[in-house]
């Protein structure tokens, strides 16, 4: 839930010494930064709550294969191609030799995330089956010193994103199915039970090395750890490699999966202890309804995270457009998957539906971007609400057109104030009837090509009932009284 502890942090920042330090010095963070105040947690966390959308990609080998091995379909999603057909390490270190994306543009990936409103990217570094996609020192299994590209793909994106404002992230898996001291002596079952009893020198030797790697070379401001649920990796690991990446860099922002604390695909944490991790992690899910920890649904837009040739089942852009409304009035951000393509492409259609929540977000952004799930989130099944950082504004986004009128249980304008469709130049009228908020639309909104948008519709609404959290009791007071007059006296805007 964004900004969940914003209505205290003034009790806390007072009292938190290391807030403070005197002029010319840098903040030291605690001895155990798990701990730090909620003052600094929101400091640290603020940014990546306004952003509320970001791109997800899954790129690695896996995308060679595309979802075929020995020439016959393999089952289940594409990056999980080496578990899933029991594809020995040897064989598979061969899709490097085919792995050549010169197609591959950073500046287009950046500007196709960009042009659909995405404020992030969080990109595989390296995933399960073991594969680096940038140039590692700490081994060759990477792009530069195993495939015929040769050139670092995390370098090229990183400037990229640097250049165009957005933010650059690193997925990291824990689980590897190619190093020997970790998963790979499993084979052929990767995913299994077993233990690795070399793992703690996997750990030690090869995946914090590399994290360092990425962490000091390529300044990501999120690392999204995935692959903590195998028995050798264990909960001391997770505290300590959770320290040890806030070390390298103390604003960095890291998610649950560098613990044990997930309960699966739902992906928040249980409440047995205290866990590792800035936010919870849903996987191809929304919550149902609000936390008081931030989360994050990622979610993709066919079946699949890697690339499939044959997976054509894609999702329309209005159900990705209302899942988006749907998790920002729930307080949580979106994180939105493509799987390029070996030779470096982002699939069309994945193209396609972006640059529409790309227009829709152009219109409707002010709603989605720096703003707080409503309370309540939502009215009914088509109704979310939305309201600004200092309460005075709610939105109500519809994810069906309302017709002629729209009916609000929940929300009422203040007295005078405007209710306004986003990309509508000209305030709606209003009335409230029996304590319920009616607001007209013209009848030239109800041809669909005069709306501002298409799939859902956001509704500002002036509304200082939350005054009451900033204290102003004498203004609510008096608001309260003027709505009162408002519903005797009826239609206020443009009647």
């Amino acid at each position: 839930m964004k900004a969940v502890t914003r209505t205290f942090l003034f009790l806390f920042i007072m009292s938190t010494p290391f807030l403070n330090p005197s002029k010319g010095s840098s903040p030291t963070p605690p001895k155990d930064i798990i701990k730090e105040s909620p003052a600094a947690f929101d400091t640290r966390m603020e940014w990546w709550r306004d952003a509320t959308f970001g791109m997800f990609i899954h790129w690695g080998l896996y995308s060679v294969p595309a979802g075929y091995y020995h020439g016959e379909p393999v089952e289940g999603i594409g990056e999980w191609i080496m578990d899933h057909a029991a594809i020995p390490v040897a064989e598979y270190e061969e899709f490097a030799t085919e792995f050549n994306p010169a197609r591959f543009d950073a500046e287009e990936w950046v500007r196709i995330a960009k042009n659909a409103g995405m404020k992030y990217i969080v990109i595989t570094s390296k995933h399960h089956d073991g594969f680096s996609l940038w140039d590692s020192k700490v081994s060759d299994y990477d792009v530069v010193d195993s495939t015929p590209y040769g050139r670092d793909l995390l370098a090229q994106l990183r400037d990229a994103c640097e250049e165009a404002g957005i933010k650059l992230c690193f997925y990291h898996s824990i689980m590897d199915w190619h190093h020997p001291d970790a998963q790979a002596p499993h084979y052929p079952d990767y995913n299994s039970h077993k233990v690795n009893p070399e793992f703690p020198r996997y750990f030690e030797n090869y995946l914090k090395p590399q994290i360092k790697e990425l962490i000091t070379r390529y300044r990501p401001h999120v690392m999204w750890y995935d692959g903590e649920w195998i028995p050798e990796y264990t909960h001391e690991m997770g505290v300590g490699l959770y320290n040890f990446n806030r070390r390298l860099n103390p604003d960095l922002i890291i998610n649950n999966r560098i613990d044990k604390g997930r309960q699966g695909m739902k992906g928040m944490n249980s409440d047995d202890r205290q866990y590792a991790g800035d936010f919870g992690t849903p996987e191809q899910e929304i919550l149902d309804g609000t936390s008081s920890f931030d989360w994050e649904s990622c979610m993709t837009m066919n079946d699949t995270w890697g690339y499939k040739k044959d997976d054509h089942n894609w999702k329309s852009a209005e159900t990705l457009i209302h899942n988006l409304a749907d998790i920002a009035a729930k307080g949580g951000n979106y994180l939105l998957n493509v799987g390029p393509t070996a030779e470096g492409l982002i699939p069309e259609p994945s193209v396609e539906r972006l640059a529409e929540m790309g227009a829709w977000l152009r219109v409707n952004g002010e709603a989605i971007y720096a703003t707080e799930g409503g309370q309540p989130y939502h009215e009914g099944d088509s109704i979310r609400y939305i309201r600004s950082k200092d309460s005075a504004t709610t939105y109500a986004i519809t994810l069906e057109w309302p017709g002629s009128t729209l009916s609000l249980e929940h929300v009422h304008p203040r007295a005078g104030g405007q209710v306004n469709l986003l990309g509508h130049d000209k305030p709606l009228a209003w009335e409230l009837q029996a304590g319920t908020t009616v607001i007209h639309l013209p009848p030239e909104l109800q041809a669909p090509g005069n709306r501002p948008c298409q799939y859902a519709w956001t509704f500002r609404i002036d509304d200082r009932r939350h005054a009451v959290v900033r204290g102003d009791l004498e203004e609510v007071r008096l608001e309260l009284v003027a709505l009162a007059d408002v519903d005797e006296a009826g239609l206020v805007g443009n009647a």
